[in-house]
């Protein structure tokens, strides 16, 4: 227990020092084994602001991409509900305005997996990357698209589909789209000399990146999935409706450097040099993470769950960013890993 201790202390270190050298104003660690709390750890302020709130366990942080994991479960709901029929159905079945030239031969997998192949230019016209399936790249149109869909086929958006299906169940409190401001809001960072952003939305439907969660929900969020649905002696979701979320749906690709996905999550089968989770990491892990610096990580093989939080957009290294987000992985696989040899 000692060991893991030293070792956890080394892992707050690291996530420290990399909020200080990306000028991250908030920071947050949370981590769950055999589902018990093994690490809280909260430091700095909502931004760098004077008289910035600092950073306390409700603490609601903007997790900006990571919303896809929530959107990712809704899609697998809808599959389950026989709202879609398969992952394999054409985009165009269910929205046939869409220019079907354009979309040809994309399905629903493909948008789910960022294999797609679609994207938009400076002026928001529709253009093809690459066939769909045959490559990766990452693109938020398949996130609107899929957004559009969870819509139509039950007439409410996806953020109150899963609060009337799954937050409300578990008592999810500091989990929503926000669009009014409040005292456990954290702001979002850009540059250190300018002026922080609210990160709120002016909708809560979905279609905006105003999700804020707080580190103990985030990680509540990834042990829904490592206990396939099951939370407080309930089956709250159906196990296989997580199953397909989190395994690897995307098909093989010829570049061997791109990553897995599931529906939205990375997902590791073999290691990916383009992955964003390190190669000791265990397969069958899955993880997510957004551009303002929140990382979820789920090891179902070492009962872990771990939830990052930063407030500033981009993460650390530039163009080298792959490798500390592989880092940090890879270093959350050896604290566990380390502490289960005989």
């Amino acid at each position: 227990m000692k060991e893991i201790e030293h070792r956890a202390e080394e892992l707050i270190s690291w996530v420290e020092d990399i909020k200080e050298k990306n000028g991250s104003s908030a920071g947050a660690l949370y981590i769950l084994k055999n589902n018990h709390v093994i690490v809280e750890h909260y430091s700095g302020h909502h931004s760098h602001g004077e008289g910035a709130r600092n950073v306390q366990a409700d603490s609601q942080f903007n997790v900006a991409s990571a919303r896809k994991s929530y959107l990712g479960l809704a899609v697998s709901l809808a599959l389950f509900d026989k709202c879609i029929e398969s992952l394999d159905d054409p985009i165009s079945k269910y929205m046939p305005e869409l220019d079907p030239e354009m979309v040809k031969g994309t399905t629903i997998r493909h948008l789910a997996t960022h294999s797609h192949g679609l994207h938009i230019d400076e002026k928001g016209n529709w253009y093809r990357e690459f066939k769909a399936g045959t490559g990766w790249a990452y693109r938020n149109i398949g996130v609107e698209i899929l957004t559009e869909l969870i819509q139509r086929c039950y007439g409410k958006g996806f953020p109150q589909l899963l609060d009337e299906r799954i937050f409300s169940r578990i008592g999810l409190e500091e989990t929503g789209w926000r669009t009014e401001s409040a005292a456990n809001l954290v702001n979002i960072i850009g540059e250190v000399t300018e002026p922080s952003l609210s990160g709120l939305g002016t909708t809560n439907d979905g279609k905006e990146k105003n999700l804020f969660v707080s580190a103990r929900e985030f990680a509540l969020w990834g042990q829904l999935h490592l206990q396939k649905g099951r939370m407080k002696g309930e089956q709250v979701v159906p196990p296989q409706v997580i199953e397909l979320s989190t395994s690897i749906q995307n098909g093989a690709y010829i570049d061997e450097s791109l990553p897995d996905n599931g529906l939205f999550w990375y997902v590791q089968g073999d290691a990916r040099a383009r992955s964003e989770m390190g190669e000791r990491v265990p397969r069958d892990s899955y993880q997510i993470l957004g551009v303002t610096g929140p990382t979820l990580l789920v090891i179902p093989s070492l009962n872990v769950v771990v939830a990052k939080m930063y407030n500033k957009r981009y993460n650390y290294g530039g163009e080298n960013y792959l490798h500390y987000l592989r880092e940090f992985s890879n270093k959350v696989a050896d604290l566990f890993m380390g502490s289960e040899q005989p």
